[in-house]
């Protein structure tokens, strides 16, 4: 499967910032990538379509965007995806304290970097400093070291690069991992159709691939469609005790049980392992309320909601890579994960090398 070239790959992408709201420069990147391995890609808004020789072959969908700031005045800097998402009090609805007190702490001394959002043009680097939560605007506020020379609207990335140690990479893995695998797929013949979708991470993602599919799918029958992601587990033997992660539904909807069932049994025939996250979280939250415990909710996923919205027109299932650490700079997915999610791609999509 040319496994050195793909992890090239995400050498290279990992490097490149793309902070929710601010990827247009990662899309450049990207075009170039899948051109020079003979895709054929197009631009909309909110969305980059490579296609094969058969475009209707197989349809596959990565977000590409990552966490990280953006400069909303002098010297002042808001967690991007709550304000993409309008996700404050100063922008809309409110962001939980809860889930703030978690981000606060992830990013402590982390190096950064200012870029020009269309170009990826360098525009300074500097470190965290502290993060807190305003009381007047119910957003999270970080303070840097060096960077006090931006205007508002600069996007501010958490600098990283790709680690393999132990068999295992880390990093800032969400979702560029499964993204530079869609990449790859068009080094080994795919010839189905990829797609590569911005803000994700502020919940808008699914209505840019759905508009597509409202222009351009099969208007005739219901367009299959699988979303690729990582999946966050709380420790290493947890996320390992699987090769790839399935879900039947999230919170939004239920996924097409016939897809679903067949990605299943493509895991059986090629000897890899496989769990569903929604029954390892419904057994979860069993336990916790045994125990007094909140529940934990199934959460919300690009192919949920664009399920729930399309009314028909996509349906679909979801392939996941397990990981720990989720939404920091080492989350952490195993290589032999990594393997089999490629080859059930290509086992899916007929693929040959």
């Amino acid at each position: 499967m040319r496994f050195d070239e793909l992890i090239d790959v995400l050498k290279e992408l990992i490097r490149q910032p793309s902070v929710v709201g601010a990827e247009h420069s990662f899309f450049r990147v990207l075009q170039r990538l899948l051109e020079e391995r003979g895709a054929n890609v197009t631009w909309y808004d909110g969305v980059l379509v490579a296609k094969g020789n058969d475009p209707r072959s197989a349809h596959y969908s990565a977000h590409i965007d990552r966490h990280g700031l953006i400069c909303t005045g002098p010297n002042e800097f808001q967690y991007a995806a709550f304000v993409a998402g309008s996700r404050s009090d100063l922008l809309g609805n409110s962001v939980s304290e809860q889930l703030m007190g978690k981000i606060a702490d992830r990013f402590g001394s982390q190096p950064v970097m200012a870029y020009e959002p269309w170009s990826g043009a360098y525009r300074g680097a500097g470190t965290v400093k502290h993060a807190y939560k305003c009381e007047f605007r119910n957003n999270l506020i970080f303070e840097l070291d060096g960077l006090d020379h931006l205007v508002a609207g600069t996007p501010v990335a958490f600098a990283d690069r790709l680690t393999i140690e132990n068999g295992r990479f880390s990093g800032q893995l969400d979702n560029v991992l499964t993204a530079a695998v869609l990449v790859h797929l068009f080094r080994l013949n795919f010839q189905g159709t990829a797609f590569f979708t911005a803000q994700e991470e502020s919940g808008k993602s699914w209505r840019y691939l759905l508009e597509w599919f409202r222009r351009f799918g099969n208007q005739k029958a219901a367009n299959e469609l699988i979303v690729v992601d990582t999946s966050p587990y709380p420790d290493t033997p947890t996320a390992e005790a699987q090769h790839v992660v399935l879900r039947n539904c999230d919170a939004n909807a239920r996924f097409d049980e016939a897809t679903t069932t067949r990605i299943a049994e493509l895991c059986e025939k090629l000897g890899y392992s496989a769990s569903f996250k929604d029954e390892y979280i419904e057994q979860k939250n069993a336990e916790a309320n045994q125990e007094g415990r909140p529940p934990q909710s199934l959460g919300s996923t690009e192919l949920g909601r664009i399920t729930a919205a399309s009314n028909g027109l996509v349906l679909g299932t979801t392939l996941q890579i397990p990981t720990t650490g989720y939404h920091t700079m080492q989350e952490t997915a195993s290589i032999e994960s990594c393997r089999a999610f490629l080859a059930l791609l290509l086992e899916n999509a007929n693929v040959r090398p």
